[in-house]
């Protein structure tokens, strides 16, 4: 199955090894180099990503989609619908779409073009 370029699909360990494979540092999100050591304070898990992101959907940080939904002065008539229409929107401007396969919770994260190519993801 061949996923539309602005949507990228990782599996669970995947997505642990992207997230372990990070680093932040002065608000600003890079990837690790092998040899190199870097700080506790800089790594990087889900909460620390979704400050990154343009909209998320996850079970371990609330992306809060109807606040999301608000800001683009829509509406929708259930949580489905609502995340529907932020991905339109996202989409329709060159972001990304990141969906994390084998969770038990839908795990999707909104990311600019811009990041996802700096972070190894296109």
């Amino acid at each position: 199955m061949n996923a539309p370029e602005n949507q990228i699909t990782l599996n669970a360990d995947q997505w642990e090894k992207l997230l372990a494979g990070l680093y932040e540092r002065d608000d600003r999100l890079e990837l690790r180099e092998a040899g190199q050591t870097y700080p506790n304070h800089e790594a990087v898990d889900a909460y620390v990503l979704s400050g990154h992101a343009e909209a998320l959907r996850s079970a371990d940080v609330d992306g809060d989609i109807w606040e999301t939904l608000e800001d683009l002065d829509e509406t929708a008539a259930d949580e489905e619908e609502a995340w529907a229409k932020i991905c339109a929107f996202y989409l329709e401007r060159g972001c990304v779409l990141v969906r994390v396969s084998g969770m038990e919770e839908p795990e999707e994260w909104i990311l600019t073009a811009e990041l996802a190519r700096r972070l190894g993801l296109i």
